[in-house]
């Protein structure tokens, strides 16, 4: 074995294994997460269930509250409830910002 050395064959090889492997996980990162999926699926059937229970709460408070038959706090509280329930997508979003995740 004069001259060149056989482990310099195998470079180019290496370097095209190193290349494949060090893209893999960009590969797999591409593909949606089953928790993901599943964690949007379950938020838009709740909401989706809520948006008319939201409106009927809603009406119901308002005319109870026109019959002086509730607290305003009551009536304070549920609205402000709906809210979060209906803006937990940019409350999250916020406060991952805030954190930095």
């Amino acid at each position: 074995m004069h001259g060149f050395p056989a482990t310099y064959a195998l470079l180019p090889r290496r370097r095209g294994m190193a290349l494949l492997l060090w893209t893999a996980p960009t590969l797999a990162l591409a593909q949606a997460s089953p928790f993901m999926t599943g964690a949007t699926s379950l938020q838009t059937n709740i909401l989706a269930w809520l948006t008319p229970v939201a409106i009927i709460l809603v009406m119901v408070l308002g005319a109870m509250a026109m019959a002086n038959r509730m607290s305003w706090g009551w009536c304070l509280g549920t609205i402000v409830g709906i809210a979060i329930a209906f803006g937990a997508p940019q409350i999250v979003a916020w406060v991952r910002g805030m954190f930095g995740v």
